[in-house]
C-alpha cells in the first residue's frame, strides 16, 4: 500500500520538448506549492484526529491527580491553616514527625470536672482557686522584694494541677492537626488526676472507676483507636502512677484502675511518678511555682539565681514521718538541726511555713545544697522547686529522680546532684555535711551551673503564652511521647523503656 505522500508525486519522466520542459518547470513549481499546501492540511487533520484525544486524556488525568494530592496530603486545622500531612517526604515542613491530633472529648471528661471544683472542698480546699488562670492558680504576691510575683510569672500552683496546665499548653502547640491519619501521636485530654480527687474519699471502687471506664469505652469505639489499638494515644494523669493502679496496690481501696483496665493500659500516660515496673507510665516534672511568659523571663531568672549569695550550705523543707520507721526524714532533720550551716522550714502539723511558696523559694535560693529524701512516695515536688532556685539537690534514693525523669534530667547524675545512700543515713553511718564538704569547690560551681542550665527543662511555661527558643518540660515530654510512638510503630518499643 502506497503512502499518502506517493499520490502527490508527478510523472516527470513523460516530458519531451524544451517548451514542454518550461511548462514542466512551471508545473513543477506549482505542484510543489500545491503539495506543501496539501501536506499542511493533511498534517493538521492527522493532529486533530490523533493528538487531541491524548491531550484531553492528559488534562483529565492531571486534574484527577492534583485533586487526589490535595485530598490525601493536606489536612485543614480548625483555625483554617493548611498543614502538610504524611505521605510526602518534605524535609522543609517544620512539623514533620511532630503532628498531634487531640480528641474532642465530651466535656464530662474535663471541663465539667473543673466546673464542679467546689464539690471537692472537703478534701482539696480551694480547688477552684488552684485551677484558675489556666491551671496555674492565683498569682503570687511577694511583699519582701517584689521578685516572686504574678507579673514575673510566679503563681501558687498546686502540685497536682498538671492535668489542666498540660491541656492548656497543648492548645497552643504549633503542630496540631485535625487529620488523625496524619498525626504522629494522639492526645486524650482527660483530667484523670482531678477525677481521682472527686471520688477517692467516701465512695466505693465502682464510683472511682466510672469516668475511666466510660472514657476507655468511648476511645475504643473511635476509628483513631483502631489504627494502633491505642498505642499511639497518650494522656496526662497529674499524680503518681500508683494512684491509677488500684489493682496492684497494697490498699485495695486506693485510687482508680485507669492504668490497669482494658484500654487504659494500652495508652502512654504521663504521671508525676512512674511505677517503673509496667512500661506505660512515664514520669514528668511536678509543676513548680514559676511559669514564664517569654524566653526573656527564663533568662532573667537564670541570671538572678546565678548571682545569688548562698548563705546556707544546706537546706531542708519537709515534715517528719513518724509513722514510717523506714523513712529517713527524722535523721535528716536531726543532722540539719545539729549543724550551724543548715537551715530548714518547719513543716510540722499546723505549721504554715511549708505552704508558703515565697518562703520555700527564698530559702532554696540562699542554699548551696538542698536535701531531698523521699516524700510520701519516692518523689516530691520540692526537688523541682530547688532546681528552679539553682540549689544542688542531694538524693538518698535512686527512684526519687534518677529512675524517674529520664527525658528531663541528665543521665550523668553527678553532673547536677549528689547521692548519699539512705541506708547509711538510717544507720547513722554518714555525716551529710561532711560528705558534701568533701566535694571540691570547683566541682560545686560546675554542678550549680548545670542545675541553672536545667531550669527550662523542669518548668511549665504559662500556657496562655509561648516561648520562642526555650524548650520547657511540656516540649520535652511531647518529644518523648512522639519518639516512643515512633518506636512502637517500628516494633522497637520495650516494656521497660521508661527506665532507659
Amino acid at each position: 500500500m502506497r503512502s499518502f505522500f506517493g499520490v502527490l508525486r508527478p510523472h516527470f519522466w513523460d516530458l519531451d520538448s524544451p517548451a514542454d520542459q518550461g511548462r514542466a518547470d512551471e508545473g513543477i513549481e506549482g505542484a510543489r506549492q500545491q503539495r506543501q499546501a496539501v501536506l499542511v492540511k493533511v498534517m493538521e487533520k492527522v493532529a486533530a484526529a490523533v493528538l487531541l484525544p491524548s491531550l484531553r486524556f492528559i488534562a483529565v488525568l492531571a486534574v484527577v491527580s492534583w485533586t487526589s494530592f490535595i485530598y490525601y496530603h493536606f489536612s485543614v486545622l480548625s483555625d483554617g491553616r493548611l498543614l502538610l500531612g504524611h505521605g510526602r517526604d518534605d524535609s522543609g515542613d517544620p512539623c514533620r514527625g511532630r503532628y498531634i491530633y487531640v480528641h474532642d472529648l465530651p466535656p464530662r471528661f474535663n471541663a465539667d470536672i473543673l466546673r464542679a471544683c467546689r464539690k471537692t472542698s472537703d478534701h482539696w480546699p480551694d480547688m477552684c482557686g488552684f485551677v484558675s488562670n489556666a491551671g496555674l492558680g492565683r498569682p503570687l504576691v511577694d511583699r519582701a522584694d517584689g521578685v516572686l510575683t504574678g507579673e514575673a510569672g510566679w503563681y501558687g500552683t498546686h502540685q497536682f494541677a498538671l492535668d489542666a496546665i498540660f491541656h492548656n499548653r497543648m492548645k497552643q502547640y504549633e503542630c496540631l492537626t485535625n487529620n488523625s491519619a496524619a498525626a504522629d501521636a494522639v492526645f486524650v485530654p482527660f483530667y484523670a488526676g482531678f477525677d481521682f480527687v472527686r471520688y477517692h474519699w467516701g465512695y466505693d471502687n465502682v464510683a472511682r472507676d466510672t469516668a475511666s471506664v466510660d472514657l476507655t469505652e468511648w476511645l475504643m469505639g473511635r476509628p483513631e483507636w483502631r489504627r494502633m489499638g491505642g498505642r499511639d494515644h497518650f494522656l496526662v494523669a497529674g499524680r503518681t502512677g500508683w494512684d491509677f493502679r488500684r489493682g496492684t496496690n497494697i490498699n485495695p481501696n486506693w485510687g482508680t484502675n485507669l492504668l490497669v483496665m482494658p484500654g487504659g493500659r494500652d495508652m502512654s500516660v504521663l504521671v508525676l511518678e512512674s511505677s517503673l515496673l509496667h512500661g506505660s507510665d512515664y514520669a514528668v516534672p511536678y509543676p513548680t511555682y514559676f511559669h514564664p511568659r517569654s524566653d526573656a523571663d527564663v533568662f532573667r531568672w537564670q541570671d538572678r539565681v546565678r548571682s545569688m549569695q548562698r548563705r546556707w550550705f544546706m537546706a531542708f523543707v519537709g515534715a517528719p514521718r513518724p509513722d514510717d520507721p523506714r523513712n529517713i526524714r527524722a535523721h535528716i532533720i536531726a543532722q540539719c538541726k545539729a549543724s550551724s550551716a543548715c537551715s530548714q522550714l518547719g513543716c510540722a502539723f499546723g505549721s504554715s511555713q511549708c505552704h508558703s511558696p515565697v518562703n520555700i523559694m527564698r530559702l532554696f535560693q540562699k542554699a548551696t545544697f538542698c536535701l531531698q529524701p523521699p516524700g510520701d512516695s519516692y518523689t516530691r515536688r520540692s526537688v523541682f522547686d530547688s532546681l528552679v532556685a539553682g540549689c544542688i539537690p542531694v538524693f538518698f534514693h535512686p527512684a526519687t529522680a534518677y529512675l524517674q525523669y529520664t527525658w528531663h534530667l541528665p543521665k550523668e547524675h553527678a553532673k547536677y546532684s549528689v547521692f548519699i545512700s539512705e541506708d547509711d543515713v538510717r544507720a547513722d553511718n554518714v555525716s551529710i555535711e561532711a560528705t558534701l564538704r568533701a566535694i571540691p569547690a570547683a566541682n560545686v560551681e560546675r554542678m550549680r551551673e548545670e542545675v541553672i542550665r536545667l531550669i527550662p527543662a523542669v518548668i511549665y511555661a504559662d500556657p496562655r503564652t509561648k516561648l520562642e527558643t526555650v524548650k520547657d518540660a511540656f516540649d520535652i515530654a511531647v518529644e518523648g511521647i512522639i519518639g516512643r510512638v515512633a518506636r512502637t510503630r517500628g516494633g522497637r518499643a520495650t516494656g521497660d523503656e521508661s527506665m532507659l
